[in-house]
């Protein structure tokens, strides 16, 4: 279990993702293994143990959201990113910030009827294989007794005649199933039933603020009436993954669901809240804006732990952590108000990456730049190979944009490098078969209308 992963281990596996920013990582590690160890106190201890939240500072592209998302993917936790900017004061239209925790628990009673439904899985395929079968070979219905049978007699099948017929069908039953094993059946037409999702709404404004009301109000209707179904055309194949969705779905104890999602929000939940720079900061007085220290002091009450109505029932956020991020290159920490301050107790400041990062980027990582590149040509037969100037170069590059314009971080690599390969990937259909080597010349002649409009090399030291 990934829960119970040492701060090192925890450090390694991000490693695999995220280049540099030990600090940070340090942070969230001693903040995970937190969590496991409350986990083994005596409960009257743990419940008075709250976590520790983190807010990360650093400027964008430089690794704070994949932090906390792969940090949450690692023990499996139900994750949420918000943007602070979204929400609004209380008595504003716009989203209030309870609706962070409905969301969460929504997120975690989807991950838990995943699991559920995985676990069901065989169950629930061949009940699914059962269902093609019938509609396949329809079983033999029961002749309709005559009320005039003992005035009017006709002749039935024997006994013996019953027993041929049924054995025949059992046969050719089987047969067919043997067909549907193997894959034979995969792409013939099927008509089969499924349920109408389809229903007559209420018009509503977007960004109004009404639609969590109007999705609970569909939630409503929809389980007052009984499901339509209606007929669909499809293939067999098509079918199999519907019938097996629906099976899955009919095993699964929606009750046990809630319950388990609700205990893993308030013990495991992470939410984290990005742009939180953007609410610190005095008011200036003029205009009519929604009060930032208002957000502020809504947001106030769910990181100190309240119990949030959701629609699922009540639940605590005592025990949820928090992670924060922001740039704060106008406003800093300390402009935030000192309650909400005083509730993120760990501050860590991520670096600015350097050209060796970017390296490090676009080759070491799980989901290297590079590697994406490699597996996506691989795909039209393209053999593509970046050698290891053109990759100096491609971070040399990306490292001077960032320093002589907007700093966007990492994501400046995504720019260069889609710059790179734009003709590449055009043409890809044609080089179908060859190899195709990117080196430093290459680079420097599809990126030269980038270097000269910044004009780069002047400002290097």
């Amino acid at each position: 279990m990934a829960e119970y992963y040492t701060p090192r281990e925890i450090v390694e596996q991000l490693d695999k993702y995220i280049i540099g920013q030990g600090k940070a990582k340090k942070a969230v590690a001693i903040a995970l293994r937190n969590r496991y160890r409350r986990s083994k106190l005596d409960p009257k201890l743990r419940d008075e143990i709250t976590p520790k939240n983190i807010i990360l500072m650093g400027p964008t592209g430089v690794g704070k959201t994949e932090i906390a998302r792969r940090l949450a993917r690692l023990v499996n936790a139900p994750f949420i990113k918000v943007e602070a900017t979204k929400y609004t004061e209380v008595g504003y239209v716009g989203r209030d910030v309870e609706s962070m925790v409905r969301d969460l628990v929504e997120e975690a009673i989807r991950m838990v009827k995943n699991q559920k439904m995985e676990m069901v899985k065989e169950r629930a395929a061949q009940a699914a294989e059962n269902r093609i079968l019938d509609i396949l070979l329809p079983p033999k219905r029961k002749r309709a007794q005559n009320p005039l049978g003992m005035l009017f007699p006709v002749d039935h099948p024997t006994v013996e005649e019953h027993e041929e017929a049924d054995d025949s069908m059992a046969h050719t039953r089987e047969r067919l199933r043997e067909k549907l094993r193997s894959g034979a059946l995969e792409d013939s037409p099927i008509e089969i039933e499924v349920e109408d999702s389809t229903f007559a709404s209420f018009g509503f404004i977007p960004g109004m603020g009404n639609e969590e009301v109007l999705i609970q109000i569909q939630d409503v209707f929809g389980n007052l009436f009984p499901k339509k179904r209606k007929k669909k055309k499809t293939t067999v194949r098509e079918a199999r993954r519907i019938f097996e969705q629906e099976e899955a779905q009919k095993l699964v104890d929606m009750d046990e669901v809630v319950e388990e999602a609700i205990q893993a929000v308030e013990q495991h939940g992470i939410i984290f809240i990005d742009e939180i720079d953007k609410i610190a900061g005095r008011e200036t007085g003029v205009g009519p804006d929604v009060s930032r220290e208002g957000v502020q002091r809504d947001i106030l009450p769910i990181v100190e732990g309240t119990t949030v109505m959701t629609k699922y029932g009540p639940v605590k956020t005592d025990h949820i952590l928090f992670i924060a991020a922001g740039a704060f290159h106008v406003s800093k920490v300390s402009d935030l108000i000192p309650e909400l301050q005083g509730r993120f107790p760990i501050r860590v400041e991520l670096e600015a990456l350097t050209k060796e990062d970017f390296k490090r980027i676009l080759t070491q990582t799980e989901n290297a730049i590079i590697k994406q590149q490699i597996a996506l040509l691989k795909v039209e037969g393209v053999e593509l190979e970046f050698t290891e100037d053109a990759i100096d170069e491609i971070a040399d590059i990306a490292y001077i944009m960032n320093q002589t314009s907007e700093n966007i971080g990492a994501r400046r690599l995504y720019t260069v490098v889609e710059k790179l390969m734009e003709d590449i990937s055009f043409n890809a259909d044609s080089l179908a078969g060859q190899k195709v080597v990117i080196d430093r010349e290459y680079v420097r002649n599809r990126l030269q209308d980038i270097v000269k409009q910044n004009d780069l090399h002047k400002f290097i030291l």
